[in-house]
């Protein structure tokens, strides 16, 4: 009786639909099953163990290269577990040659996709070198990308027996007629490599379009310029309209000014004056603590005009710190010193005044 019964299974395991076993459908479902489960031990054990070791390592380039691989070669495991169903169902026809082609492109992806994610690390490392600035790496990175998928797209698709030839010839009939509705991102988009190509103003550069805008650089795109304005928001601007205007770049000065007058009283003595004007010159050309040393322009405090109410001291000198804050600390600085200066000797700060006389006149009766 046990014969008969283990007898009626092997019949239900070998009975066939289209040709194909249940008991092969169901080892094909375990493949599958075995499958995913290998892609999370990979990713998840194996990599991570790789992870650790890596960062017990003096050199990035093994944890680069294990970022760049980790996503992309979860995939073996899946096409390895296609390759086995192929191999084990008997298949014939449109059916094999389908699979066997699905498998194919998977392997092509994956390679694709290690090639992909291999380009942001590579192009981190040009982006040290001085003659590749940060726009451009990041444009040859966009760029390489599409360009590595293109060829992905048209290798897959020459797998499963599409020809790309016509493909590509009905893309350039039709690329004719997008081209004369598309001039605007066409201009952009040159002006956007003639800023880059330039050198123009880099992402993190502040920088200044009279009238119009003022802020921080964030990326520059293939159609248009992303700039944080410093209330924060975002304003993008197409290429073409920073291209043919006059843009300041304060992220290439190399001091930040401080030029003021300050008035003195008119009872000064010329001694006092040019102690004054010594001390203050003085702290500003040997305090180097945020003062810099300009080689184009000397700093100086000097007596240089008669003002309406007070003599006028100009003074020139150069912040070594170009961020705002510590600027806005050394220009507080200076201001303390030379209120300490001036009363020091003896001198105070006038204000606009004006003196009004009046004459009386008394008249003589005749």
């Amino acid at each position: 009786m046990i014969e008969g019964f283990f007898s009626l299974i092997l019949e239900v395991w070998n009975q066939d639909f289209l040709g194909i076993s249940i008991g092969n459908v169901v080892i094909s479902i375990g493949i599958i099953v075995f499958s995913i489960i290998l892609r999370a031990i990979v990713i998840s054990r194996v990599f991570k163990f790789l992870e650790n070791l890596a960062k017990e390592t003096e050199t990035e380039a093994d944890d680069i290269l294990l970022e760049t691989l980790e996503k992309p070669l979860g995939n073996v495991p899946l096409a390895l577990g296609l390759y086995l169903i192929i191999e084990l169902l008997p298949l014939s026809g449109i059916a094999d040659v389908f699979l066997t082609n699905i498998v194919k492109a998977l392997i092509a992806y994956t390679i694709f996709s290690v090639l992909t994610k291999a380009i942001g690390p590579i192009f981190e490392l040009l982006a040290v070198k001085s003659w590749v600035t940060a726009a451009l790496s990041m444009w040859l990175e966009r760029f390489t990308r599409v360009l590595i998928w293109i060829l992905a797209i048209a290798i897959i698709l020459d797998i499963f027996g599409v020809q790309i030839g016509p493909i590509i010839a009905g893309l350039g009939l039709f690329s004719v007629a997008v081209a004369l509705g598309a001039q605007d991102l066409f201009k952009n988009l040159i002006s956007g490599i003639l800023i880059i190509a330039e050198n123009r103003f880099q992402p993190g550069d502040r920088i200044e379009v009279d009238g119009k805008l003022h802020g921080i650089v964030e990326t520059i795109g293939f159609r248009s310029t992303m700039i944080r304005l410093f209330n924060t928001s975002p304003m993008i601007i197409p290429n073409k309209d920073l291209s043919d205007v006059n843009v300041i770049n304060h992220g290439e000065l190399r001091y930040r000014r401080i030029k003021w007058k300050i008035n003195l009283l008119y009872s000064t003595s010329i001694d006092e004056l040019k102690k004054i004007t010594e001390e203050i010159t003085s702290f500003v050309q040997n305090d180097k603590e945020g003062f810099a040393i300009n080689p184009g322009q000397e700093s100086f405090a000097k007596a240089v005009e008669f003002g309406g109410s007070s003599i006028d001291v100009e003074i020139l000198c150069y912040s070594a710190e170009r961020d705002y804050t510590h600027y806005s600390d050394l220009k507080q600085k200076l201001v303390h010193r030379i209120m300490d200066i001036v009363r020091d000797n003896g001198s105070d700060f006038a204000f606009p005044s004006r003196s009004v006389y009046v004459e009386s006149s008394h008249e003589t009766d005749a």
